[in-house]
């Protein structure tokens, strides 16, 4: 019954110029469910659920969203939206990354990585943990999961953080607002525990 459930859930991927999205596109396939990819405002807008992922630099992007209105959507959406990456990074309200100005979801600004030590290297990419979880999206998950990141900029620790990853300071790894939930991490290349951050997304 609960296959049946989450395979009828309409899930909408956002299509933009940013690169990476077929890979969600393929994890929530091989959940059972077969998402539209579209940049249709009345699409994304009926859509039951929401995902804004994507890997790219913010100042073209957002450039981009607004062209096609975009921005206004995104802010506007009721239901649950899903933030990955670049896309958590889009909903906050200023990034450093081109001096950009955001969506403002998340009142906070985005910080280019500084190494501290002749290890710390820029991007962070590969598997880290995560500390301090909270909400749904995290439920049945175990203690400190590996999930996996590409990024040279972060969101520091605010109220609306909902994990915590720890990468030449600590930083956040995920966020909530209302309905926006964001995360910096690719569940889609998470493995098992992406997965399962994927289908708490979808049974919100």
């Amino acid at each position: 019954m609960q296959a049946e459930k989450i395979i009828k859930v309409k899930i909408v991927i956002i299509k933009y110029n940013a690169g990476n999205i077929y890979s969600v596109d393929y994890a929530l396939k091989r959940l059972g469910i077969t998402p539209v990819v579209t940049d249709d405002p009345e699409t994304i807008r009926t859509a039951d659920k929401v995902v804004f992922p994507g890997q790219g630099e913010a100042s073209t992007t957002m450039n981009y969203l607004r062209k096609q209105g975009l921005d206004k959507l995104i802010c506007e959406l009721k239901q649950p939206v899903l933030g990955i990456c670049i896309g958590m990074q889009l909903m906050c309200r200023y990034s450093e990354e081109g001096n950009t100005d955001c969506l403002g979801i998340f009142d906070t600004k985005v910080k280019r990585f500084i190494p501290q030590r002749h290890e710390d290297k820029v991007p962070h990419m590969g598997w880290n943990s995560l500390t301090e979880m909270r909400g749904e999206i995290f439920e049945k998950l175990p203690e400190n999961p590996y999930v996996y990141f590409v990024h040279s900029y972060y969101v520091p620790v605010t109220k609306d953080t909902t994990a915590i990853c720890d990468y030449i300071n600590p930083f956040c790894a995920a966020m909530q607002k209302d309905n926006f939930y964001a995360t910096q991490f690719h569940p889609e290349k998470s493995g098992d525990i992406g997965e399962i951050i994927l289908k708490n997304f979808i049974d919100l």
